[in-house]
């Protein structure tokens, strides 16, 4: 028994589920059974007892949630601060707490009353004692995690849940012993997952599938080297085993059933914390100010989904209701976000609305000046379709030239503004970045004219078709043969590919050698890399796969950023881009040529838009190919099969059956028409190849 490391619990002597307050309850109203679930409760004291000391607080009748003591609070060296929680439901348990914790000999902390904070079900220390995990987004409130910065005087490191079902962190992540991290990616956002691994080294992070994290693998309790929970997967063990812990599995299955395991039913009460460690907290928050018929036409409903979408939180300071019906409202609200980074992204769309900073906190504009043709400085402002102003010296200067996915360029005197596109942008212009001293002018008067104006990408989802597991498989069998024996694939691709999730598929066919030449436009490149460095496609989150309010301009970032770097291959040489369809065409030597249009953005600097330059570049890539994969793009498509001789199989996927018939058309006998969904087409095609054993040697020039 390791006697520093002590633990708090609760005997589930009143524990059932009496209410619905997450989605494991549901359907499991009074359905656990009283004797299993103390049976399971002693098991894991005795176990947690072996390991190190327990202590119990005296469970009360007509709470049954007790039982989940890590939502009792969080304790760090001698300070204790008790939850407030976010259901009316478990709020009564905060007295016993609390009473608890002074007994022991603990300085108390209590937050705000309306401020929400679930105790270390939300917010877990570093077992190396560097800094606080801090969970958000469905219990516990940003906003509560300066207030745990600055009473314990650690950092805190803030992570947004976007699943539902992972309400708490401690159902999702575990910190281990010796850096390592157990985790379930899929319950965060983007930012929270490139914020983790910014953190924990690949080595240190264990990633788990969903089969675990379902069952609660990460709700576990770690000792030492020790690793307490439900239950866990053979591989899952293994994992755990090669990095140097030991795995006790015991059956939680009573407490699942309210949504909690190993890690709810306890409460470590002696924590690590290194010298070095002290108060840091990068949230940040600001005032926005809005005005107009903000509930007719409902854009404080939006205002405040976006603020909660884009990762942030809000405290609605005050809000002044129009009288009559011809009046308008005014409110103010405070806007907080774990990072500047965030807080940018989340101001930008919030300008989009008509919000304003208070007239006290009005500043000018921020200008760069451009050092390199067609590249605007970082960060900079990406102009929408409604009419802007930028303040400059005091003024509010109209706009000229008002267009979208644009930049903002002011005169030397300051008394002009113009939109302009990327690639007109001159060394000397200054250009506005950040979101300081910018206002849009919305005239929306009701609900369906606001819908009417709106905009947004891919706002409809996609029909699902018939199985191809059949056609598929011959594929695949194809596909291998041409491989082990040196020969040439290529595959020509449209951005749906990315859209449609597909980029990992393809990038795994590149990477293990299926894929000699890579054709397409600006767009695929453009939104393979917008997912790489942003977990978008055209502005859909991809983990979600619902459009992020202003992801409209992420793909004009991205441009910008590859343009600074001069070239894709440029960028993956310096380690900006890591991942991605274009990374693996970079990094395995598989060349790829990117044709341009009149419709492209930007465009990127390695796209031609010289067209005659691109289908000479598209012929000699062509040359000597065996099989051309043409994935969801008709322009691209149809101008492959035009220059490619017979002989060459060609398989054209596509959700829109005139795509496939096109080509058979245009007399292509060797093509193979696929009317599905890209994206599921490349699962199946990933899928069908790793069960195949190719009855040829691999070619010593693969």
């Amino acid at each position: 028994m390791t006697e520093s490391i002590r633990f708090l619990m609760c005997a589930p002597d009143h524990y059932d589920v009496d209410y619905v307050i997450n989605p494991w309850m549901e359907g499991n109203i009074h359905k656990s059974t009283r004797d299993r679930a103390v049976e399971q409760w002693q098991k894991l004291y005795h176990i947690i007892k072996d390991n190190a000391t327990v202590d119990l607080v005296t469970p009360a009748k007509g709470w049954p949630d007790m039982v989940f003591t890590a939502n009792a609070g969080l304790v760090l060296d001698n300070k204790a601060i008790v939850s407030r929680f976010f259901h009316k439901e478990r709020q009564g348990e905060e007295p016993h707490f609390k009473e608890w914790f002074e007994d022991n000999g603990f300085a108390v902390y209590e937050l705000p009353k309306d401020l929400p904070f679930e105790g270390a079900g939300d917010a877990l220390l570093d077992r190396e004692g560097r800094w606080l995990w801090a969970g958000y987004g469905f219990r516990s409130e940003l906003d509560s995690h300066p207030y745990l910065a600055k009473w314990l005087d650690i950092e805190v490191i803030s992570l947004r849940l976007i699943d539902d079902r992972f309400y708490h962190l401690d159902t999702c992540f575990c910190p281990l012993a010796g850096g390592y991290l157990l985790y379930y990616p899929d319950a965060f956002d983007f930012y929270s997952n490139k914020t983790i691994e910014m953190r924990v080294p690949p080595e240190k992070r264990i990633a788990i599938e969903e089969a675990d994290a379902v069952n609660f693998a990460c709700n576990a309790v770690n000792v030492n080297s020790t690793v307490i929970m439900n239950k866990a997967s053979e591989s899952l063990q293994k994992r755990l085993a090669d990095a140097g812990f030991s795995v006790i599995q015991t059956p939680l299955t009573e407490f699942l059933k309210a949504g909690g395991a190993s890690k709810c039913l306890t409460l470590r009460v002696t924590e690590p914390r290194i010298e070095e460690a002290h108060a840091n907290v990068p949230v940040e928050s600001r005032v926005i100010q809005l005005k107009g018929h903000l509930l007719d036409a409902g854009i404080m409903n939006q205002a405040l989904d976006l603020i909660v979408e884009g990762g942030g939180s809000f405290q609605v300071i005050d809000f002044n209701l129009g009288e009559q019906r011809q009046s308008t409202s005014a409110a103010r609200v405070r806007v907080s976000a774990p990072s500047h980074e965030v807080m940018e992204d989340i101001f930008s769309q919030l300008i989009d609305l008509g919000a304003i900073a208070p007239p006290e906190q009005v500043c000018d504009a921020i200008t760069e000046t451009v050092t390199l043709a067609g590249v605007a400085p970082d960060d900079f402002y990406v102009t929408t379709i409604y009419p802007t102003e930028v303040r400059v010296n005091n003024n509010w200067v109209a706009v000229q030239n008002q267009r979208m996915d644009g930049a903002i360029v002011v005169s030397g005197d300051g008394t002009e503004a113009r939109c302009c596109i990327l690639r007109d942008v001159q060394v000397g212009d200054r250009v506005v970045v950040g979101v300081d001293g910018i206002r849009t002018n919305r005239k929306v008067e009701n609900r369906e004219q606001l819908n009417k104006q709106e905009f947004s990408f891919m706002g409809a989802g996609v029909s699902s078709e018939r199985r191809v597991e059949l056609v598929v498989e011959q594929i695949a069998w194809e596909l291998r043969q041409i491989r082990d024996r040196g020969g040439k694939v290529v595959i020509t691709a449209g951005p749906v590919v990315i859209h449609t999730g597909g980029a990992k598929h393809l990038s795994r066919l590149i990477r293990d050698g299926y894929v000699q030449a890579l054709l397409g436009g600006n767009a695929i490149a453009v939104h393979d890399i917008e997912q790489a460095l942003m977990g978008t496609s055209l502005g859909v989150d991809m983990q979600r796969g619902v459009p992020v309010r202003g992801g409209h301009r992420h793909h004009l970032k991205v441009i910008n950023s590859i343009r600074r770097y001069g070239s894709i291959a440029e960028a993956v040489k310096q380690g900006f881009l890591t991942k991605g369809v274009m990374y693996e065409c970079v990094k395995n030597n598989v060349p790829f040529s990117l044709a341009g249009s009149i419709r492209d953005d930007g465009p990127l600097p390695d796209t031609r838009m010289d067209l005659i330059q691109a289908q000479t570049e598209y012929s000699k890539l062509i040359e000597g190919a065996e099989m051309i994969l043409m994935l969801s793009t008709m322009l691209h498509s149809i101008g492959v099969g035009n220059m490619t001789p017979a002989g060459v199989k060609m398989v054209c996927v596509d959700i829109n059956p005139a795509v496939v018939t096109k080509l058979s058309d245009r007399g292509s006998v060797e093509s193979v028409g696929v009317v599905t969904d890209v994206g599921l087409f490349l699962s199946l095609l990933v899928q069908q190849l790793d069960r195949l054993t190719s009855p040829y040697p691999v070619s010593q020039s693969v």
